[in-house]
């Protein structure tokens, strides 16, 4: 976690610079407020969000509700008048009591879906309760290997018979059933965007 304040343009907001939340799992844009040079100092020493508002002063997100944001990235926009904080949120974003102060609503279903699977993962089923299909999954490396396979040979067919809408839907499942056969490898849906972006980069002359 590492951000120049001397490259911030502090003036032009008078004392203030624009703060971009974002959720660092999912991408979802938590919030945007303002922070000025002690709140970002307060961020960088203690690795969880602070902000800077004229009405309240300076405050650090969840010091009261305990819906605290911890600091992944930060990093200035091009004209330095702006920061954007990657975080992990212990909780609501927003005080309405919503997952963001934008409403309801994943801007990306994937990381949603990746989020949940690591959930499923990571908390005990509840005792006498039937196992979710997930969680059958995560526990029976033959199932889920199984079920892989199977989704992967629907899609072939629904592309082969040109479905559009069937294609779609089996290519939902295949997304599904790959993330659920990685996650015992410790794998997630960063690891295989990792992979991708460093594909994408420009290869050297």
């Amino acid at each position: 976690m590492t951000l120049d304040l001397s490259k911030l343009d502090f003036d032009k907001g008078q004392g203030l610079v624009t703060v971009v939340t974002q959720d660092a799992s999912t991408g979802d844009v938590l919030m945007v407020a303002h922070a000025d040079r002690e709140a970002l100092e307060r961020t960088l020493a203690t690795g969880e969000m602070h902000y800077r508002s004229r009405t309240r002063g300076l405050w650090h997100k969840g010091a009261t509700s305990g819906n605290t944001q911890q600091v992944v990235s930060l990093s200035a926009d091009c004209d330095g008048d702006a920061v954007l904080a990657r975080v992990r949120k212990a909780g609501p974003a927003c005080h309405t009591g919503e997952e963001t102060c934008f409403g309801e609503g994943r801007w990306d279903a994937l990381a949603h879906l990746d989020a949940t699977l690591a959930a499923r993962a990571s908390a005990p089923a509840p005792e006498g309760a039937k196992p979710s299909y997930t969680r059958r999954l995560l526990e029976d490396r033959n199932l889920r290997l199984k079920k892989l396979g199977e989704e992967a040979a629907e899609l072939v067919t629904a592309c082969a018979d040109a479905d559009a809408h069937r294609a779609a839907e089996e290519a939902a499942d295949v997304l599904y059933h790959v993330l659920v056969a990685v996650r015992p490898l410790g794998l997630s849906l960063d690891d295989v965007k990792a992979v991708l972006a460093a594909r994408a980069r420009p290869k050297s002359p």
